[in-house]
């Protein structure tokens, strides 16, 4: 006999309606939110010298250059190729497709995080994840938060291993963390809180190796593709006088406490809540405050303190706070958000409004050099503004980009160890063959009276000398060309 056919139930007049998949309603929120945080971002050409730096990375790249040994930096690989590759699909011209990649960063983050949230605490909490994620991400200095640059991209790779940690997947979480490692080195701190969990949830050698496997062959690949011994070299052994803490030392806790103080502000809403936690300590987020304190050493590795380097910090903070208010009254969450919204709002219009000088002043200096060169020439500009050259489309002289790599002055360092014995190992000498190979036909120098200024810098003394003669000075910058009793060195 067949089941009987009940009739449908008639809906109840004035029923509350089914509440909308959970990511249906988030997403486009995220978005939204993701694009507005994000909107001091497009206000400018670029927002830092590492923007600048990838730039030019990017472009000599795309005309032949040789990673780690043509083109250099302290960085890993990754960045420069989604650089090199942006504008090979897009033009050189401008960093917008960079700075969308960034927004959809950011948001990726946001869903990421909301997703731990949402399968540790319910709905609300990952809805609350990836809203206050959002809301706190630009809580620094413009430059720091607004710029398409390494610590950002790190961020969804940094939270992906985690994500993937927390359900299981080892090998993902591996590839995730290697990931962030082939971006910024500190990405790679995100491997203790997926070993933490691995300990937690599966006790395995299969677990580990697989672990293990995600996690090395992404970096051997990258390594094999750019030369190991330079892959080595540039990522990890030849940055010791960059990470010492001598030198400048009340300078850089200045800087340490200064942005400290910043995201704190910027956390106001919800630090509250989070000290309540560990009062009450039910929180069960042991591998979360693990990932804090990794990631708070990422911000310490260096001693440098950029305010870059603290946006590592946000995915956990955002987390454990919306651990901690779940341990709360609900409207307490709402508080939450609306005080972070309030703050977000302030760094927005700091971001929308503040004036940069240094843009400008780089912009005047790029704009002399394009009238003053022709397209074909090659330039030197002595300081820490690489974009010069961007914005010029002039091709640097030399593989050092920036007075930093020959002097150690990278990171603001304005103290004792600043001169040319503490330069990258082996850097002069590549430095004086490339000027005797193709003399640049302008050199800017940008010191301004900072430490690498040419009086302190004897190769640099000498090749002025020896061949240039003073221009003009734009904004404090000085332009040198070659003596009229010079011959011009033979086409390359």
């Amino acid at each position: 006999m067949s089941a009987p056919v009940l009739p449908r139930p008639r809906p109840v007049t004035g029923a509350r309606p089914a509440a909308p998949p959970f990511w249906r309603s988030l997403l486009p929120a995220l978005v939204l939110l993701a694009l507005l945080t994000r909107l001091p971002s497009f206000r400018h050409p670029l927002w830092n010298p590492d923007e600048g730096y990838l730039a030019v990375q990017a472009r000599m790249l795309a005309d032949g250059g040789v990673l780690y040994d043509t083109v250099v930096d302290r960085k890993p690989p990754l960045l420069p190729w989604l650089y090199e590759t942006a504008f090979g699909l897009f033009g050189d011209e401008s960093l917008l497709p960079l700075k969308l990649a960034a927004v959809a960063a950011q948001l990726l983050t946001a869903a990421l995080l909301a997703s731990i949230a949402r399968r540790r605490w319910g709905d609300a909490a990952g809805r609350t994840a990836g809203a206050l994620y959002l809301l706190i991400s630009i809580g620094l200095n413009p430059e720091d938060a607004q710029a398409a640059t390494f610590e950002l991209f790190i961020l969804p790779f940094t939270v992906a291993a985690v994500w993937c940690a927390d359900r299981g997947r080892w090998c993902g979480a591996g590839v995730a963390v290697a990931a962030a490692f082939l971006t910024k080195q500190t990405g790679g701190a995100a491997l203790v809180p997926v070993l933490w969990l691995l300990w937690q949830n599966a006790q395995t050698r299969s677990a580990l190796f697989r672990t293990a496997f995600g996690f090395f062959l992404p970096v051997l690949y990258a390594a094999l593709l750019t030369g190991p011994h330079r892959f080595l070299f540039w990522t990890v052994t030849g940055s010791g006088t960059y990470a010492s803490f001598t030198g400048s030392e009340l300078h850089v806790l200045f800087r340490g406490l200064a942005n400290t103080l910043i995201l704190a502000f910027a956390c106001a809403g919800i630090v509250p809540p989070v000290l309540r936690a560990l009062r009450v300590a039910r929180t069960g987020a042991a591998d979360l405050w693990l990932w804090l304190l990794t990631a708070a050493g990422a911000v310490i590795l260096g001693f440098h303190f950029f305010g870059h380097y603290y946006l590592q910090l946000m995915p956990p903070i955002a987390l454990l706070a919306t651990g901690a208010l779940q341990l709360l009254p609900a409207r307490r969450a709402a508080g939450a958000v609306v005080t972070s919204a309030c703050t977000c709002a302030v760094f927005l219009a700091w971001g929308l409004l503040a004036p940069r000088p240094e843009l400008a002043h780089v912009q005047k200096v790029a704009k002399a050099v394009k009238v003053r060169t022709g397209h074909q020439d090659r330039v030197l500009v002595w300081g820490i503004h690489p974009e010069a050259y961007w914005l010029a489309d002039r091709a640097p002289a030399s593989r050092y980009l920036t007075a930093g790599l020959l002097t150690n002055y990278s990171g603001g360092r304005n103290g004792p160890q600043v001169g040319e014995k503490y330069a990258m190992a082996g850097s002069w000498a590549v430095f004086r063959s490339e000027m005797v190979a193709g003399p640049p036909a302008l050199i800017v120098d940008d010191s301004r009276g900072k430490p690498f200024a040419p009086e302190r810098v004897p190769t640099l003394r000498r090749l002025l000398a020896g061949g240039y003669e003073e221009l003009t000075t734009v904004d404090g910058a000085v332009l040198y060309v070659r003596s009229s009793s010079v011959p011009s060195p033979p086409p390359r």
